[in-house]
């Protein structure tokens, strides 16, 4: 998938939200990015061996800190989605698409004080966006 349609993914799940959510996301910059680097993941929390065995993230959340109310145009809290680990993992185009839209939202979502533990119900869903009542056929 090209870098423009993968953003434009990205772009289309924040617009999709709820204006009720869209409004306290003023603060946030999302960048998308191809892959983070080891230096990254080491930062991240990632040991040698989960990094040497090729663990790796789909999203990331800096948030904002230490930053004057008056400064938190400038210093934005960010949001990285990388682009390769999610097109590795997920080679089908529509279930692409659906793991991009998971991980906008689930960054998004720590933001808003979400921990991963709280998000496992939803990030174990392989489409939580599917009506209850719509058959996974059509």
């Amino acid at each position: 998938m090209s870098m423009k349609r993968f953003c434009a993914i990205v772009r289309e799940t924040v617009q999709s939200l709820p204006a009720e959510i869209r409004q306290h996301l003023g603060n946030i910059v999302i960048d998308v990015e191809e892959e983070p680097s080891e230096e990254f993941l080491r930062e991240a929390g990632f040991t040698e061996e989960e990094i040497a065995a090729g663990e790796t993230l789909y999203g990331y959340f800096q948030p904002l800190e230490g930053v004057a109310a008056a400064d938190m145009l400038e210093h934005p809290s960010r949001i990285i989605i990388f682009k390769r680990p999610l097109e590795e993992d997920f080679p089908d185009p529509e279930q692409l698409r659906i793991e991009i839209r998971k991980t906008v939202i689930h960054e998004i979502a720590h933001h808003f004080g979400w921990t991963d533990r709280d998000l496992e119900r939803f990030d174990n869903n392989p489409d939580p966006f599917r009506k209850k009542d719509q058959n996974p056929e059509d």
